[in-house]
């Protein structure tokens, strides 16, 4: 990460962690012993695959993102490369699943998971945030990821705006994006494409509605009874549906949202970053940004868990790079800042 002052400070980072526990994807996975040796060595191929080309796509995509967001910046400096390798002395190196992450995602239905924790895993993740030092420029936050625990994968991710000023136009534009890229993925023949819930039933074929919805909920600050920002997708334990197969669909969904992420901000940056702003603006902005941190600090799930022997300058990454707190802030009635909190503290539909 380094500061951008023209328009940014950025962060992408790209993960794909296999655990000493169990070998990436590849070794003799315990939910196949009971499956014909053939059946069991095609699935082995084919997570093999699976784990393999996505590790290569999320390195790919974020390469891409950081060529797109230089270009973006046009200041003329560079992203930072912080290449880091887990060290065999780290204590949690060799250890697999923790007892309270693994208790977390039993208690969101993954029954392969064991709530005492210790099942070896491998994931690999590609995730971003771009804070803006113009206050009319929203953050932006993604990410696409895979995990792997039993032989089972599911993929995760999202893309979200978190404005200082509402320009509904923008906020418009940027869901209407999403809703096009998810329509591409809903309602089609086959059983395939639709989602499934971990009771094994369908979520149906609605993706926007379900993963904006989602999103929603994720992203909010229950003690300040508001919203992060207004929302996108969020999507989390996705996986291939008992009819499924092999998940060709919900890879081509996943790298669909990986490959919209720069493309759904880039308009509202161009649209915005010639536009005059005031140190009043600039200060809301500072002010709004300390919510951002309260979130990620108090409530988001990917923080608390790397915090449990993660890397913490890789997980404290995605900060702001500058806050500011006053005590008991009221914005002006009738003002911008005051239709930005309203709208925060109820979802609308954008889309």
């Amino acid at each position: 990460m380094h500061s951008l002052p023209p328009a940014a400070t950025w962060a992408c980072n790209a993960a794909a962690r296999p655990n000493p526990v169990a070998p990436r994807l590849n070794g003799t996975l315990s939910s196949m012993a009971s499956q014909p040796r053939s059946a069991a060595k095609q699935r082995r191929r084919r997570l093999q695959a699976t784990a393999t080309d996505f590790e290569d796509y999320i390195l790919d995509l974020q390469s891409r993102i950081i060529q797109g967001a230089e270009e973006l910046d046009g200041s003329g400096l560079r992203f930072q490369h912080d290449r880091w390798t887990r060290s065999a002395d780290n204590p949690n190196a060799g250890y697999g699943i923790t007892s309270e992450r693994a208790r977390a995602m039993s208690s969101r239905g993954r029954a392969a998971i064991d709530p005492a924790g210790g099942q070896g895993y491998s994931a690999a993740a590609m995730s971003l945030v771009f804070h803006s030092a113009h206050p009319l420029i929203p953050t932006l936050r993604a990410d696409v990821r895979l995990f792997e625990v039993e032989g089972l994968v599911w993929y995760g991710g999202g893309c979200d705006l978190t404005p200082f000023y509402l320009d509904d136009g923008d906020v418009r534009q940027f869901h209407g994006f999403w809703k096009q890229q998810c329509d591409k993925h809903s309602d089609k023949a086959s059983t395939r494409l639709c989602w499934w819930g971990n009771n094994g039933a369908a979520l149906g074929c609605k993706l926007y509605p379900a993963f904006k919805a989602e999103c929603d909920r994720y992203f909010y600050i229950p003690a300040r009874k508001e919203h992060r920002g207004v929302g996108g997708l969020f999507f989390d334990d996705i996986e291939a549906g008992p009819a499924a197969g092999y998940d060709v669909e919900q890879v081509m969904f996943v790298r669909d949202v990986g490959d919209g992420i720069l493309p759904s901000w880039q308009p509202i940056v161009q649209r915005q970053r010639q536009q005059p702003f005031s140190e009043a603006q600039r200060q809301w902005q500072l002010l709004r940004r300390g919510r951002y941190l309260e979130f990620n600090l108090l409530y988001d799930r990917g923080v608390k868990f790397g915090l449990d022997g993660g890397r913490i300058e890789a997980i404290m990454v995605s900060a702001p790079p500058l806050i500011a707190w006053r005590y008991n802030v009221q914005p002006e009635a009738g003002s911008e800042e005051e239709r930005l909190v309203q709208v925060l503290s109820q979802p609308r539909d954008w889309a």
